[in-house]
């Protein structure tokens, strides 16, 4: 196990850099950062134009972006990230505040909905074709088919703005933006646990109905396989042999989707976020892309790469776990 788990690790580091190499290419053409310099500092002379170049290492040609992405990797490892375009601002105290805030909200919507989409959908699969299966597959599938800015949009005008019409209280139930209210200082876990509920629902919703629908059938599956047949004609209790045996089994397939989902969930707060005007990475990317600020947005990239390459190791590193029967090597 641990040999592989070093494997693994020792081939993350080649494929990291390849892939942040060609998000680097990828970005340089199609942001132009030069063009966004020039954009934002129309007056700047021939000296401080060259000088921004070789500061963010500019180069033409395949060379030139290969020389430029050694030169932004190292100072990236090194801690001695280029200011930002716009304002030149540091980028590293606004991406740590952003990357927590997201972090915040994506493990605790990650958390609750797959532990809450995997209990219904074990509930659902012992007894399939009953009313709740149907119910939980019909509401499953309309949450599914329901795009975020659209159940974002109505919590909003639920608890923000008709809360006060229909005269359930003189102000709005629960907060449509921010982490904390405007000009707040200090931390304040209540306060911001209920700037969180709204963003953290509406994530919770997608979450929970993919995985209830994901585990409703591998458990379907598993429990109708043979070897199951035979732990219960051995004379094994139901219990055991759905907590020792199909469980375990109907995790398998659970684990890499939660592995390969966890980049995707964190990338689709972009939407949330801006939505309800959340400070995390989604907002952040926005605000970058939209001003093609590329020293902001490559920090962001290698985030999300990471994060992708660390999350697929689990998986695998999990499989031994649920299944002794797979060898890692």
């Amino acid at each position: 196990m641990l040999r592989f788990v070093l494997r693994r690790l020792f081939w993350a580091v080649p494929m990291t850099i390849v892939v942040t190499f060609l998000v680097y290419v990828a970005l340089r053409m199609g942001t132009d950062p030069l063009a966004s310099y020039l954009r934002v500092n129309q007056r700047a002379s021939e000296k401080k134009i060259q000088q921004y170049i070789e500061t963010n290492g500019l180069y033409e040609g395949f060379g030139g972006y290969l020389r430029g992405y050694v030169q932004w990797l190292g100072g990236f490892i090194t801690g001695d990230w280029p200011r930002s375009i716009k304002g030149s601002r540091e980028v590293w105290p606004e991406f740590k505040d952003s990357m927590m805030n997201t972090l915040r909200l994506g493990i605790t919507s990650t958390v609750i909905g797959i532990t809450i989409g995997l209990g219904i959908g074990i509930f659902v699969a012992l007894k399939p074709g009953s009313l709740r299966d149907s119910t939980t597959n019909t509401f499953a599938f309309i949450a599914v088919s329901t795009p975020p800015y659209v159940s974002a949009l109505i919590l909003q005008l639920v608890f923000a703005v008709y809360w006060t019409r229909w005269g359930f209280g003189d102000k709005p139930l629960l907060p449509t933006s921010g982490v904390y209210p405007p000009g707040h200082q200090g931390f304040d876990l209540g306060l911001m646990i209920k700037h969180m509920v709204l963003p953290v629902t509406v994530v919770v919703i997608q979450v929970i109905a993919v995985y209830a629908r994901y585990m409703r059938a591998s458990l379907l599956e598993v429990l109708n396989s043979e070897y199951m047949r035979t732990a219960r004609s051995k004379g094994i209790s139901e219990r055991r042999v759905l907590v020792r045996h199909a469980l375990r089994n109907a995790l398998i397939p659970i684990v890499t989707v939660a592995a390969i989902d966890v980049g995707a969930i964190l990338g689709g707060l972009i939407i949330t976020e801006n939505i309800f005007g959340y400070p995390g990475l989604g907002k952040f990317f926005l605000d970058a892309y939209g001003e093609g600020d590329f020293p902001v947005l490559m920090p962001w990239m290698f985030f999300f790469t990471v994060v992708v390459i660390l999350f697929n190791l689990l998986a695998d590193v999990s499989y031994a776990w649920l299944d002794p029967r797979i060898r890692l090597g």
